[in-house]
């Protein structure tokens, strides 16, 4: 189903002033690309993960449903929204089942090759320089989020973000190194 950015911009803040026609004629706008999103996560769970790509979606639908304060700027930033969602709800199921386990089977995450992450980190290790990178930079940690974990193009994540797409470009090079200079420091602590 296609719809303009103007109609989705335009459900997003109906739902948010309490529409709940909006929000049942919105998601069957934003769904594939939602399913999209999550697919992308799950391509990083390991195997034998008893979350599905449509489970996520529905998770996040369900946290979603509950945010009532945001100001939907558009789609990119509903989207990205729901990207950062799934990711919490993927670190939460790992940090169970890490804490269930005393972290000797840890979720094994690869950070595709435009990361240049070492596959050997788990999904907790890289919340946790995520969210030690954002003490720092947090505008760079939000670039990882939009690009990597949510799929959006660098001229989607500009918009997102309100910055150009050499920004973006800058921050996503920057990201990638300190991301991959901290999980290499985190790997020698582990020796």
């Amino acid at each position: 189903m296609q719809s303009s950015p103007k109609e989705i911009t335009r459900l997003l803040n109906s739902w948010r002033l309490g529409d709940q026609t909006a929000l049942n004629t919105l998601m069957p706008l934003v769904y594939d690309e939602l399913h999209r999103i999550a697919h992308r996560y799950m391509l990083r769970e390991r195997a034998g993960c008893t979350l599905q790509t449509t489970a996520l979606v529905n998770e996040a639908y369900l946290r979603l449903v509950d945010i009532k304060e945001v100001e939907w700027r558009d789609k990119a930033h509903f989207l990205a929204i729901s990207a950062k969602l799934m990711r919490q709800i993927l670190v939460d199921i790992a940090r169970s089942r890490s804490y269930r386990k005393r972290g000797g089977n840890a979720t094994k995450v690869s950070l595709d090759k435009a990361l240049l992450i070492p596959a050997n980190h788990n999904l907790l290790e890289i919340d946790e320089a995520l969210s030690a990178f954002s003490k720092v930079d947090p505008r760079k940690v939000e670039v990882v989020e939009l690009r990597f974990y949510g799929g959006l193009s660098v001229k989607e994540t500009a918009e997102v973000l309100k910055v150009s797409t050499e920004t973006v470009k800058r921050d996503w090079r920057l990201a990638k190194v300190w991301l991959l200079r901290h999980l290499k420091g985190h790997e020698k602590e582990k020796i």
